[in-house]
């Protein structure tokens, strides 16, 4: 693990209608590092994911990947600066094929001109085959490249959670955040899963952060864990500090007793 920084958050506030949702959290994630971002229901944590990724502005605060302030880019300059999100709820094209989902996300980090595009000159037809080819390699990597023609809408949940992340890859990121990639998932699912971000994280050399339910998942994959509730940080350590860690076991439990997980 790399002692850089990759993201640090810095007293970070944001409010909806008088109610904080998000207050004071500062935490960091450390180069190469795979950090959990946990809490029970209403915690802030999607709020915070959301800050990251540029779909919300926080009231006040610092939000910085490596040494440049994000805080007040768009969605799809956050992108463009490293950062990649998968959501909760798949947004693939579902009337699209695999390999156009791969190639409408590698277009972000490339430039097609729109002239070009428009008029499908040859140098434009050109560098779409070239970026079609990336698109396949990647699929291959994880073995989606015989599905490379399907609908996106066709496949089982699981292959299409697997190219929400292809997907997210071919933006080529420094950051990966994933929001809750177990959600509807069953037993065997959530193992390919595991074994897909361990696998991702190393081969793609990425720090990751993982937003998830699965108290099992988060135990056994993250490197460290940092805790909300109610909006505020609550605990931020390695697994076994925070499953003894009694704030958070009151948070998620309402006793003192023994998280599990």
């Amino acid at each position: 693990m790399g002692n850089s920084r990759m993201l640090s958050v810095d007293n970070l506030n944001l409010s909806f209608g008088g109610i904080k949702a998000v207050d004071q959290v500062t935490f960091h994630i450390n180069e190469h590092e795979l950090l959990g971002l946990i809490g029970p229901n209403g915690a802030g944590k999607t709020t915070v994911f959301n800050m990251i990724s540029g779909f919300y502005k926080a009231d006040s605060g610092t939000i910085k990947l490596r040494d440049e302030v994000i805080n007040e880019l768009s969605p799809d300059e956050v992108n463009k600066a490293g950062i990649a999100r998968t959501f909760q709820n798949i947004r693939l094209f579902g009337q699209l094929t695999v390999v156009e989902n791969v190639l409408l996300a590698m277009q972000q980090t490339e430039t097609l001109g729109w002239k070009e595009s428009l008029l499908r000159t040859k140098s434009y037809r050109e560098k779409e085959a070239t970026l079609k080819a990336h698109c396949i390699d990647l699929l291959k990597i994880f073995s989606l490249d015989h599905l490379a023609e399907e609908l996106a809408c066709n496949l089982p949940y699981g292959l299409q959670r697997k190219l929400e992340i292809v997907r997210a890859l071919a933006t080529k990121p420094k950051l990966l955040i994933l929001d809750e990639p177990a959600a509807g998932m069953n037993h065997q699912e959530t193992e390919d899963l595991k074994k897909l971000i361990h696998f991702v994280k190393q081969k793609f050399n990425l720090t990751v952060l993982l937003i998830e339910h699965d108290m099992k998942l988060i135990m056994s994959i993250c490197e460290r864990i940092v805790v909300l509730n109610r909006g505020v940080k609550i605990a931020d350590g390695t697994p076994a500090e925070v499953k003894a860690n009694q704030n958070v076991i009151e948070a998620y439990l309402g006793k003192r007793t023994q998280l599990h997980g």
